[in-house]
């Protein structure tokens, strides 16, 4: 039996799996309020107890940089050792990922359904890249090795936020003043989408509307802004929504020319499923293809929605199946 786990800054994703003629089977899986927990231990305790059935092998992609088996959360108070959770599982030892690692090896364990075509670009053997806003803004590379894909964690989610407008070098000026360093993720998020909104409001680009301030007082402000935008109840929910956009298909193109990432680029995360309507509206992609002498280039590149919200919990199924089978354990 193989325990994996999805740990973000909102919701943690425990499953158990067996793997049946080299097939992932779901065997049990429950979903945690990350925050409602003073670490990742206690999730595990509660999900054994519902569970009843020991682990012979174990794999977590967590939302933060992972370095010597150890790891500081991005989004949490929390601080994860993969020796810790080995004792809390009585293993001889555990593997821990960052979670858009886990999310790479996630993708080859989808069904073409489960994916949404933003461009449908050329087919090419080459690098491929993920980005996943959601909490925070995860980044992740799928180099290819010539005849395989070789998953890779990433921190570029906290690279600089790059202004391409006037309108956009102003939000940064904005951002300025309340942070000391505004990286990408500072706009490519849910509380991100969050300050896009309260710049343009406080800027004058747009008036706020009475129904979704009281929203706010009850609800996810970056969920409000994003319904009201797809709804069409308020002009400054739909201005926030369609510059978030426009930014985040100008990371994504540039995280594939890093990467030239002919392999194609995949869209994780839980805001992208969320607003699946608006990223197929063609806003996405001409910020994704706007990059000069390269616009050819972009073009060709096939982009991806994942809509499979436990794509980074297969993942880490797969790596802990991995790694049974070779009958080793792996700290990153």
């Amino acid at each position: 039996m193989i325990l994996a786990g999805d740990i973000g800054g909102t919701k943690t994703n425990l499953g158990l799996f067996e793997v049946k003629e080299g097939k992932l089977q779901p065997y049990f899986q429950r979903s945690f309020p990350s925050k409602d927990y003073v670490g990742l231990e206690a999730i595990l305790t509660a999900f054994m107890q519902q569970a009843q059935q020991p682990p012979t092998a174990a794999c977590f992609g967590i939302a933060g940089p992972v370095v010597g088996g150890q790891c500081v959360t991005s989004n949490l108070p929390w601080i994860v050792t993969a020796d810790n959770l080995a004792s809390t599982l009585q293993l001889k030892a555990v593997t821990l990922l960052n979670d858009l690692e886990a999310t790479a090896y996630g993708i080859f364990e989808l069904e073409p359904e489960e994916m949404v075509r933003l461009n449908q670009g050329v087919a090419a053997q080459g690098n491929a890249g993920i980005i996943a806003a959601g909490t925070g803004l995860g980044e992740a590379c799928l180099f290819w090795d010539g005849q395989r894909y070789i998953p890779s964690a990433s921190e570029g989610g906290h690279v600089d936020f790059a202004p391409r407008n006037p309108l956009e070098i102003e939000l940064l000026r904005y951002l300025l003043k309340k942070y000391d360093h505004v990286s990408v993720e500072r706009l490519l998020s849910g509380p991100g989408l969050l300050n896009i909104y309260n710049f343009l409001r406080d800027s004058g680009y747009g008036q706020e509307t009475p129904t979704v301030v009281e929203r706010f007082a009850t609800q996810d402000p970056s969920s409000v802004i994003s319904a009201a935008a797809l709804l069409g109840e308020c002009q400054l929910c739909l201005k926030a929504l369609n510059m978030f956009t426009q930014i985040y298909g100008a990371t994504a193109g540039n995280i594939a020319l890093i990467l030239k990432a002919v392999g194609g680029i995949y869209l994780g995360g839980g805001i992208a499923p969320k607003i699946i309507e608006k990223l197929k509206d063609g806003t996405f992609m001409a910020a994704f293809t706007d990059k000069g002498r390269f616009s050819s280039l972009m073009g060709s590149i096939p982009v991806r929605v994942i809509m499979n919200e436990k794509t980074a919990l297969l993942g880490a199924a797969r790596v802990a199946a991995n790694t049974l089978n070779k009958g080793e354990e792996v700290k990153r």
